[in-house]
């Protein structure tokens, strides 16, 4: 069983305009579907409320890794923390990467988020399912939201 998720995308718009999308908060927000309470700092937790349909009662929290401009924005967070009984701080988070390629054409996206076998086994599959089926999902938004002039 593999114990990462990678996915690709080519986006039709130059690598700062991506970047601007992946790293400013309130753009990221737009597009993830997040309302965040604020901007995204090495070391810091990025924190607010769900915002898709049916999910609003969820509240994300993200450890942000690394920022290096127009190339790598990284952070951990708990992956597929849905049940709001169970206390996932005593899990090893997951670590999410957005890599930027300058292409011909605009910029080729990279997420991958690795350390799924370190989540517990009675969670491990629908954890990574529901993640896998996400950052597809997250590809397609980021591709629209990018690909509208601000």
């Amino acid at each position: 069983m593999d114990n990462r998720i990678e996915k690709h995308i080519e986006l039709k718009a130059p690598v700062s305009r991506v970047w601007r999308a992946l790293t400013d908060y309130r753009q990221f927000g737009e597009w993830f579907r997040v309302n965040l309470e604020g901007p995204f700092v090495p070391g810091e937790t990025a924190r607010g409320y769900i915002t898709w349909p049916g999910y609003e009662h969820l509240f994300m929290e993200v450890i942000v890794q690394k920022l290096e401009p127009e190339h790598l924005f990284s952070f951990t967070w708990h992956p597929y923390a849905i049940d709001p009984k169970v206390d996932y701080s005593k899990e090893t988070p997951t670590l999410v990467e957005f890599k930027l390629a300058k292409t011909a054409t605009g910029t080729e996206l990279t997420v991958t988020e690795s350390g799924f076998e370190h989540i517990p086994r009675e969670r491990f599959a629908d954890a990574f399912r529901m993640n896998d089926s996400g950052w597809t999902q997250q590809l397609k938004n980021i591709e629209t939201y990018v690909a509208q002039a601000l």
